[in-house]
């Protein structure tokens, strides 16, 4: 048992300490910056929508307002909508907006490859229905591709937090600015295994086609134009503005779906977990880890408990652990703002290990196509929000 305490204990300071620090520390070692410049290619964007209709009034306005220069076509595709979506598209006869209608529902990843297919311009943007991109944004994005072995430039999510709950709050908040900080610095060592999939771009040149079914065209199309020698960075400079869900139930089921994609991705992608992957060590560290830590956090609680008897160290950890879990589910279950709030980093622990328990079993036991799972949970949206 004390093999088990001391293995799981490591296992879990290693993920969510020992790995930030150190691939900071390579980041500051090892730094490999890259070129931006002044450069304005052809940009082609591409959204794929399934049920948008009460969304996509004012996302094609958002899309033909932007200010770059060069952006001769937007696609829209949609992915077999029953909502009048269909309709709407049909109604667009504006010369930059083509659109794409695929009759049955087959998944992101076929609405992304078709409309990849369409597209002519140098750089393929990519982008959800709900974020709004921040004026001068894709200047900044592009600028990026001013170094030829640049290959996909992802930019930086700022969510907006007015209703939501602390458990929440506390993902969307801190949780998230610790991920994009180890996103950023894997990015300045190398490339980050992952991006955020509502505005990300890529050279067109080096465009993969998405297996049928792939929920995480965010990991595997980075991840496809690394292997090809390129990079992937991120450029903190290129705002968009989204808001995630305001319950933790929405959030839990968000998390659900992009963790069940992880083990999806392992399945379609198995080079992604063999040395040969160039970001191998990040992918290992940062990725598979984290899908790891919930049995090795349950391992730990197990085996302090065992060793309680045997020592009166054992015992506190032991008693700590309970208390800090018990304190998790209070501030899930309790509505007092004070305690609410204070237990929230723990209750937010227990929403994202959960999550990945779950997606595990959601991969395992989902019959038919995963994507069929998806979730956006209850804020007003369209499918293919990331």
């Amino acid at each position: 048992m004390r093999y088990v305490f001391w293995l799981s204990l490591v296992g879990i300071l290693y993920t969510y300490i020992g790995y930030p620090i150190l691939i900071w520390l390579l980041s500051k070692l090892f730094p490999h910056r890259w070129i931006t410049g002044q450069i304005t290619p052809t940009v082609s964007i591409v959204l794929a929508v399934h049920n948008g209709a009460s969304l996509l009034p004012r996302k094609i306005s958002h899309l033909l307002s932007l200010n770059y220069p060069k952006i001769p076509e937007i696609i829209l595709v949609s992915d077999g909508s029953t909502d009048g979506t269909n309709e709407l598209l049909a109604q667009q006869h504006h010369p930059r907006i083509k659109t794409i209608i695929l009759p049955e529902h087959a998944g992101k990843a076929v609405a992304v490859n078709a409309g990849v297919e369409l597209a002519t311009s140098e750089i393929i943007l990519f982008v959800d229905i709900r974020p709004e991109i921040a004026d001068g944004a894709i200047q900044k994005l592009v600028s990026n591709f001013a170094d030829p072995k640049v290959g996909c430039v992802a930019g930086e999510l700022v969510l907006k937090q007015e209703k939501h709950d602390a458990a929440t709050a506390s993902i969307g908040g801190h949780y998230w600015l610790y991920e994009q900080w180890i996103r950023s610095c894997e990015c300045l060592f190398d490339s980050p295994s992952g991006v955020y999939g509502g505005f990300y771009a890529i050279r067109r040149a080096l465009a993969v086609p998405q297996p049928p079914g792939t929920i995480l065209d965010d990991m595997f199309q980075p991840l496809s134009i690394i292997r090809q020698g390129y990079r992937s960075v991120l450029d903190p400079r290129a705002r968009v503005n989204d808001t995630w869900p305001e319950q933790v139930e929405g959030e839990f089921n968000r998390k659900v779906r992009t963790l069940a994609g992880n083990f999806q991705l392992f399945q379609l992608a198995p080079w992604a977990l063999m040395p040969g992957n160039r970001v191998w060590f990040q992918f290992i560290s940062h990725k598979v880890m984290r899908l790891v830590v919930p049995y090795l956090l349950i391992a730990l609680l197990v085996s302090s408990i065992a060793l309680a008897f045997q020592s009166r160290s054992f015992a506190f950890f032991a008693a700590a652990q309970i208390l800090g879990w018990f304190m998790a589910v209070i501030g899930l279950k309790s509505k007092i703002p004070g305690l609410h709030r204070l237990a929230s980093p723990a209750s937010a622990l227990l929403v994202l290990n959960a999550a990945a328990v779950v997606g595990l079993y959601r991969f395992l036991m989902t019959r038919g196509p995963l994507w069929k799972i998806w979730n956006s949970g209850p804020i007003p949206s369209a499918e293919f929000d990331s």
